[in-house]
C-alpha cells in the first residue's frame, strides 16, 4: 500500500508553563495547519542551546501539550554536540537536557531532547482495514535514484489521525524524498 510522506524539521512541543516562561503572557498563534488533525505550526520560534552551541528559529508546534519535547535530527546533534536517544513522540523520560531561549526568558529542561523515531500516524480503523492490527512496526520501500528500504517504522495509533509517514530531515534526505511524495508500506 502507498502512503504520503511528511518531512518534519526540528521543532518543539511545550507545556503552557514553559511557553509562558519563554514568551510571557502571549497566546500561541497559528501560522499553518499540519497534516495531523488539530496540529499546527505556530508563529512562535525559540533558540535551543547546549552551552555555547545553538540553533535559532526552532518552531513551536501547537497546541500546547502536557510535556515538553524537543525534536532534532542527528545532523542537529552534531551542531549542538549532544547525543539524545531515538524515541517515539511523548517518550521523553530519561532523555537529554537542553536549554530553551525565548523572547521573555530562558529555561533549562532536565529532559525532553530526542530524535523522533520514524513513524506512521494511523487510526484503529485503518490498522484493521490494512491488516495491521497486530503489528507495531513496518518497513518502507522507497523507489527512485536513492531507492532503499527503511526498517523500524513505528505505527502510532491515534484518534483522529490522518494516514501519513513522518520522517525527520535526515531520513528524507538519505532517500531523496520530500513532503508529499508517496512510498510503499511493507509488512
Amino acid at each position: 500500500m502507498k502512503i504520503t510522506v511528511g518531512v518534519s524539521a526540528r521543532h518543539v512541543h511545550l507545556t503552557e508553563e514553559i511557553y509562558e516562561k519563554l514568551f510571557g503572557d502571549t497566546n500561541l498563534v497559528k501560522k499553518a495547519d499540519l497534516d495531523q488533525p488539530g496540529q499546527f505550526a505556530s508563529e512562535s520560534v525559540i533558540t535551543i542551546k547546549n552551552g555555547d552551541r545553538q540553533i535559532n528559529n526552532v518552531r513551536v508546534i501547537g497546541p500546547l501539550r502536557d510535556y515538553n519535547q524537543i525534536e532534532v535530527s542527528r545532523t542537529d546533534c552534531y551542531t549542538l554536540k549532544v547525543n539524545p536517544p531515538v524515541r517515539s513522540s511523548g517518550d521523553v523520560f530519561g532523555s537529554k537536557p537542553i536549554t530553551l531561549v525565548g523572547p521573555k526568558g530562558e529555561v533549562t529542561l532536565e529532559e525532553g531532547l530526542i530524535i523522533a523515531s520514524r513513524h506512521i500516524h494511523i487510526s484503529k480503523e485503518e490498522k484493521e482495514r490494512y491488516g495491521l492490527s497486530d503489528i507495531n512496526k513496518v518497513c518502507i520501500r522507497v523507489d527512485g535514484e536513492k531507492a532503499g528500504i527503511m526498517k523500524n517504522v513505528y505505527l502510532i495509533e491515534r484518534e483522529p489521525s490522518n494516514f501519513a509517514l513522518h520522517l525527520d530531515t535526515d531520513d528524507a534526505n538519505a532517500f531523496n524524498i520530500k513532503t508529499g511524495d508517496k512510498v510503499e508500506v511493507l509488512y
